[in-house]
């Protein structure tokens, strides 16, 4: 069976599974596996950007998604005698026996599914199957990736990296044959910054501190432009302390159950800091 293995550490954002994918499809008829794809509308392979913090603070997450050919499928169940899965594990519509059925597109949890209104045809990515039947390795995606941060391949051949691996939306139950490495987690961030000396914190210690129980779950300096990057923060509440031998403490909430936290001015003082 194969599986697509996404490692969202080397993905540059560069958008070419997107475009070699519309490339692939558009206009292109790939019967028995799929008809055309319109020109706009549908991505039935997508790379979504997220921007995370405040600027300076700034990180930026790329995220690329399509079908998960799902063991579980739910447009299998919605359209039994129009959705397959072949032997290699890719789920498809076959696009005479589909025609019509609007339902298929609702059927989809991710909504990687799409409905043609011209060809009035629910459609999504084949996995190129017309590719592999044809002999080649790997669906366009994965061979337009640049970086390596998208592969296709057999299951057993990634099963050590499949150990760390995630899946979107796991508790949907569809068990889903696309697999995420590296996903970010939550990070807190600050410029440190002495605003009556005009410059910022150099060597300040700063302390990540569970509220629920007190733990310290990440402890570092500031480095040489006053920032602090903690990263690899799991969603939950927080306290950032902030210390150094002159100035007065400060703790600072940091809620990360919700999104990152970045705070490009933390005023630091030798005196207490007005609310």
């Amino acid at each position: 069976m194969k599986v697509f293995v996404y490692d969202l550490n080397k993905c540059n954002g560069c958008h070419n599974c997107q475009i070699v994918c519309k490339d692939e499809h558009c206009d292109n008829d790939w019967s028995p596996i799929a008809k055309p794809q319109p020109d706009t509308g549908h991505f039935w392979c997508k790379v979504d950007e997220e921007v995370c913090g405040k600027t300076p603070l700034v990180r930026v997450n790329y995220l690329s998604h399509h079908c998960n050919h799902c063991d579980n499928a739910p447009c299998m169940k919605a359209a039994p005698d129009a959705i397959y899965k072949r032997e290699d594990g890719l789920v498809i519509i076959d696009p005479e026996k589909a025609a019509g059925n609007k339902d298929i597109v609702k059927a989809c949890p991710y909504g990687e599914i799409y409905w043609n209104e011209e060809l009035k045809l629910a459609q999504k990515c084949t996995g190129c199957a017309h590719l592999l039947d044809d002999g080649w390795a790997v669906p366009r995606c994965v061979d337009a990736c640049c970086t390596g941060a998208l592969r296709f391949g057999d299951e057993e051949d990634f099963a050590e990296e499949l150990k760390n691996a995630e899946v979107l939306r796991p508790e949907s139950g569809c068990a889903p044959r696309v697999y995420y490495l590296n996903k970010p987690k939550r990070f807190v961030a600050a410029t440190v910054v002495d605003l009556d000396a005009d410059e910022v914190v150099i060597d300040a210690t700063a302390m990540l501190q569970r509220v629920s129980d007190e733990t310290v779950v990440a402890t570092m300096q500031t480095d040489e432009m006053g920032d602090v990057f903690i990263e690899n923060v799991e969603p939950d509440n927080y306290y950032l302390w902030i210390q150094k031998e002159g100035y007065v403490t400060r703790r600072i909430p940091a809620d990360t159950r919700e999104k990152d936290v970045a705070i490009p001015e933390l005023q630091f003082s030798t005196e207490p800091v007005k609310a």
